[in-house]
């Protein structure tokens, strides 16, 4: 996943919706603690989810989006294992011939992304960014999903 230049605090000062004083006492308390800034800012109430998401986005170049009127494939999902889909939030939203779009939650996690492509199967994969809420949405969707198949 390419990574632009800009680095989180950059892009969120440049939008207006962190102040110098927040950052600089986010990036002590990151050094002090080795947390994602991103989670440091959340905790501290000093920017909104959906806020990260697209700063985010920007940072990683990859799209946000939201899934909560989008229509999802579950039938998708008996390609890939419940594992990559429960324990590593990784959900596949489309596939073609010659790549896999899995939503992901956090675009850091290097672990899971190898776990996406590993899953691929040689295909190419795409990444889309989403809310936490967005992915427990679905992966509810897909528990009931399941159970409807047994």
């Amino acid at each position: 996943m390419k990574r632009s230049e800009k680095k989180l605090g950059e892009i969120l000062l440049a939008k207006g919706l962190l102040t110098p004083e927040q950052l600089d006492l986010a990036l002590k308390e990151q050094r002090k603690n080795d947390e994602f800034l991103g989670k440091i800012l959340l905790k501290n109430n000093w920017i909104k989810e959906k806020d990260l998401l697209l700063a985010l986005s920007e940072q990683f170049n990859i799209p946000y989006m939201s899934l909560k009127y989008k229509y999802i494939n579950l039938e998708l999902t008996q390609r890939f294992t419940p594992t990559l889909l429960l324990d590593y939030k990784c959900f596949p939203l489309a596939m073609d011939e010659e790549s896999v779009t899995f939503a992901i939650t956090n675009p850091l996690d290097a672990w899971v992304i190898k776990k996406c492509e590993e899953e691929a199967k040689g295909l190419k994969t795409k990444f889309v960014l989403v809310s936490l809420e967005d992915m427990e949405e679905v992966i509810r969707r897909y528990l009931n999903y399941r159970r409807s198949q047994i």
